[in-house]
């Protein structure tokens, strides 16, 4: 009888999206696969989650946003909801229960993935955290949780070093990965076809950038230094290449107008939304005819949506004579690699991973750096010194071609010894064979703590302490702060007008939604023990402090009139404490909505109910005032009147 598989939870980028996760991710699921040794199931950032792309995997593949449009649009009315979905907070419990892996890998930016390590299973299963860390001082998520994860893997030796000297011994450098076949050197006569193919001269100096277009690259800086080289070589030819989408992040042509830059130097790489095929010309706008197919609007500047080919940017990285990588920080920077591979000369920040693509063997040449400080979160953050690029491109520029030659194959070969899917691949393999089988039984999935769709706010005249309380008592979102997307959606709306009653219902709703979710996916009845089911009694008193510490005293007369049954008493989470070591109390459960409706405790027809008797004094005490009677009824409980 052959031996059960190991069953591999991989949560990251989809393996087919044009990021660094996501090529990872194809890289490292690809290796695992073709081992034949593991059943894989990838949980998909971003994608919904039947999207019908993701069948084009050889692995099992499911999205972590939901199908429903109206789910999808409550989700995006909160920039925080939105934002932890695509992460895969929505489904994760779902797809966890519905998979039951041996081991949970979990690939993604820190706060991506945090979400997941207070969850019941993730210690009861072999849970790895791959995460990237790029600035100093460590994210303090990135630390407090570093006790509760027993593997934690980091990207970059950088961040690794910064958690061992805070005493976090156990975590590990794992780079990510890349196919060292997709990226070489072409031979010279390639070469010089495609720069024919592209109009570039054969002698110009092409200065490569491969990037998403986003703040941290420092693109202002580079284009400061290539234009101090330009006007140290006046008579040279060169050309900067800048592989992005010149929609987003920074506005390049008109930095390079301020650096008085001629934009028929500045080169982009060109796809076709019809045909794929690419070009590579100067950038004049968006949108423009592709030569290939001849489609009017049909060429767009590459990007995460729509990129090219792994063999397309190999010859991307081969119109290059030197690739300048300058940054504030980041976490691997998988196109420096991509770039080594090619054999080209590296020109990167010394700061941040960085530092380990600027060590000895790598055949990098350092850029300095000025520290400033990221408004907000306080990190450092480095500020390429254009002069430092200047004197890097020169120094490639006045380089003897055997000499660049020699160290772009030592290049390589650094890259291959250290990023190279066959190697970091084999130590994932290696680490998981070592790993025993799970025996966790998946029933305990769900979150400890339910919403509270009917949490008291209160009068909270200040807007900030208000929207933070909803996301604290209704959400239970306890992590959110005056930094978060969400909040800063929530203020920005309040100031534009829109009232605090409908933000409100909007909280309450999204509280219910998600309770329901919780109660379907994870079965009521679980929550229950699996005591004598004719012998059960709820007493259900959501709030307040005061009303769940006066009911205690019932419970002594409920235990005598009942001997039989066991007593289960719900309130909401932040009262259950209250109830501890309560003699009389079989167990304290978590109110859910569903608990106003007797008939659905009870039974009724063929839903045979949870349990035989249910009591709801709260409905005559929080919900309707009906005790009253002008003081004149005759109440058999007279202690339920303690109760108002």
């Amino acid at each position: 009888m052959s031996e059960k598989k190991r069953k591999i939870l991989f949560q990251s980028d989809s393996a087919l999206a044009k990021t660094g996760f996501g090529r990872n991710a194809k890289a490292i699921l690809s290796y695992l696969y073709n081992t034949g040794k593991y059943e894989i199931v990838h949980y998909c950032g971003g994608i919904n989650y039947s999207n019908p792309d993701l069948t084009r995997t050889p692995w099992k593949s499911v999205g972590c946003l939901p199908d429903s449009r109206e789910e999808i649009e409550r989700l995006n009315r909160d920039p925080n909801l939105a934002r932890m979905a695509a992460y895969g907070s929505e489904y994760i419990d779902k797809v966890i229960k519905d998979e039951k892996p041996d081991v949970y890998i979990a690939v993604q930016d820190i706060w991506g993935v945090d979400f997941a390590i207070n969850k019941p299973w993730f210690s009861k299963i072999n849970s790895i955290i791959w995460t990237t860390l790029d600035s100093l001082p460590i994210l303090p998520t990135a630390v407090e949780k570093a006790s509760q994860i027993k593997h934690y893997w980091i990207w970059s030796d950088f961040a690794t070093k910064a958690l061992h000297e805070l005493g976090h011994k156990h975590v590990k450098t794992v780079h990510g990965a890349l196919d060292d076949t997709e990226f070489y050197k072409l031979s010279d006569s390639k070469k010089a076809d495609l720069r024919k193919r592209f109009n570039i001269p054969f002698d110009s100096f092409v200065v490569g950038f491969v990037f998403r277009n986003q703040l941290r690259k420092s693109v202002p800086n580079l284009l400061e230094g290539y234009k101090m080289w330009r006007d140290k070589n006046p008579n040279a030819r060169g050309h900067l290449l800048l592989h992005t989408s010149f929609i987003e992040g920074w506005n390049i042509p008109k930095l390079a107008d301020e650096y008085k830059i001629d934009k028929r130097e500045i080169l982009t790489t060109y796809i076709c939304k019809k045909c794929k095929n690419y070009d590579v010309r100067p950038y004049v706008g968006n949108d423009q005819e592709c030569p290939s197919c001849g489609e009017k609007k049909g060429l767009v500047t590459t990007g995460v949506g729509l990129g090219v080919s792994e063999e397309q940017l190999n010859e991307v990285y081969n119109l290059m004579d030197v690739y300048c990588h300058p940054f504030t920080s980041g976490g691997q920077e998988i196109p420096i690699q991509e770039a080594k591979l090619a054999e080209l000369i590296t020109l990167v920040t010394d700061y941040s991973c960085g530092e380990e693509m600027c060590q000895q063997g790598a055949a990098s040449i350092p850029l300095e750096w000025s520290e400033y400080r990221e408004h907000g979160t306080e990190f450092r953050k480095a500020s390429t010194k254009p002069n430092s690029i200047f004197k890097g491109l020169s120094k490639v520029y006045q380089m003897k071609p055997k000499e660049r030659k020699r160290r772009g194959k030592e290049a390589r070969e650094w890259t291959i010894k250290n990023f190279a899917v066959k190697n970091v691949g084999k130590y994932i393999e290696d680490y998981i064979d070592e790993l025993p089988l799970s025996d966790f039984d998946f029933k305990d999935t769900a979150p400890k703590e339910l919403k509270d769709p009917n949490a008291e706010i209160g009068n909270i005249p200040d807007n900030s302490e208000w929207v933070l309380a909803m996301y604290h008592k209704i959400l239970k979102m306890h992590q959110v702060n005056e930094q978060d997307e969400g909040y800063l959606y929530w203020m920005q709306s309040l100031d534009g007008g829109m009232s605090r009653e409908e933000i409100e219902n909007y909280f309450r709703d999204v509280a219910k939604k998600d309770n329901e979710k919780i109660t379907k996916e994870v079965p009521f009845k679980d929550l229950l023990d699996k005591d004598d089911e004719g012998k059960r009694i709820l007493y259900v008193i959501p709030e307040s402090i005061g009303d769940v510490f006066i009911s205690t005293s019932l419970f002594k007369s409920i235990k005598e009139t009942y001997p039989d049954y066991n007593l289960y008493v719900a309130t909401k989470q932040e009262f259950i404490d209250l109830l501890d070591g309560n003699e009389y109390v079989h167990k304290a459960l978590p109110y859910i909505s569903n608990m106003d409706n007797q008939l659905w405790l009870e039974g009724q027809g063929k839903h045979k109910g949870f349990f035989e008797i249910a009591f709801l004094p709260f409905v005559n005490t929080q919900r309707m005032l009906t005790y009253l009677h002008n003081g004149k009824d005759k109440i058999a409980y007279k202690d339920l009147k303690t109760c108002t």
